[in-house]
């Protein structure tokens, strides 16, 4: 099963810890990419469309703030919701004073998902 991973947290908490602690959370990430459990992960650059009136418009930055900050998202591998909550436990969001949401993917062509892997 697939999920994807909304990691939230604030630069100013990251910043807070030390550069072997940032080091061994970054780690974690790596664990999970050689495994194949990671299997996207994406940067943070925001552009938002709207197409009120059937003409795009975009405006940089994210729809929404929030409490603590979009930091990133990823997809990742896992048997269950179970198995994806130990693999995004050790990962930097989730330890440094953020979270991350879980959200199940569900594949509509399940063909294209897997060609793009």
């Amino acid at each position: 099963m697939k999920y994807l991973c909304l990691a939230y947290g604030g630069e100013h908490d990251w910043k807070a810890l030390t550069e072997s602690e940032q080091a061994a959370l970054l780690a974690r990430d790596d664990v999970l990419r050689e495994r194949g459990d990671l299997v996207a992960a994406v940067g943070l650059q925001v552009t938002t469309v709207r197409a009120w009136n059937g003409i795009p418009a975009t405006s940089e930055g994210p729809l929404t703030d929030t409490k603590l900050p979009l930091a990133g998202f990823g997809i990742i591998e896992a048997a269950d919701l179970n198995e994806a909550v130990r693999l995004i436990a050790d990962t930097p969001c989730a330890r440094a004073k953020g979270a991350v949401e879980i959200r199940p993917i569900t594949i509509m062509n399940a063909a294209s998902f897997e060609e793009e892997k």
